[in-house]
């Protein structure tokens, strides 16, 4: 189990499942196999890729933007805090609102057309921007013509200052 603290939080992750080995000495994480081979070099770099992302998400943080797409209808988009979801409202001109599932230890921030997903665990924030992302899949009609939806637009850490990207 490795346990990383950092000033936005603690994360916590099982790795006994991975043939490696994982030592701290000072500030520095090691990770190391004993007898690699093919297989042992693939899982010591996914190791070290979660240890590296967990540092990175308590020490600077995760956000995925997101922005709303429609043509016709206008989109309302809530969040509901109390069902730990977020609601899409009059999608493509649906009378029943579709939901998507946030996961724990992820804020959801609604400003107009964009959406902010932040936290420190990059699994959680992703997974719940592809859970809004998926919400809003049109099935059975022309994807060239109805291009509405939920996009993920930039995924930055929370040092950047929030809002849509700037097109040069």
């Amino acid at each position: 189990t490795v346990k990383v603290k950092g000033p936005l939080g603690t994360l916590q992750e099982d790795l006994s499942h991975l043939p490696v080995e994982i030592t701290q000495s000072g500030r520095e994480v090691q990770v190391s196999v004993t007898w690699p081979r093919k297989r042992e070099i693939g899982m010591l770099g996914t190791a070290a890729a979660h240890v590296r992302n967990m540092v990175r998400g308590v020490t600077k943080g995760y956000r995925y933007n997101l922005r709303t797409v429609y043509a016709h209808f206008p989109v309302t988009v809530k969040v509901d805090e109390k069902a730990r979801a977020l609601k899409v409202e009059n999608f493509t001109g649906e009378k029943t609102p579709r939901s998507a599932r946030i996961l724990d230890g992820v804020k959801v921030v609604v400003k107009g057309d964009d959406i902010a997903v932040e936290g420190i665990d990059i699994k959680a924030v992703s997974q719940t921007a592809a859970n809004i992302q998926n919400s809003t899949k049109i099935k059975k009609k022309d994807l060239r013509v109805f291009l509405d939806g939920i996009y993920i637009d930039t995924k930055t850490s929370l040092e950047t200052p929030a809002g849509p990207a700037k097109v040069k």
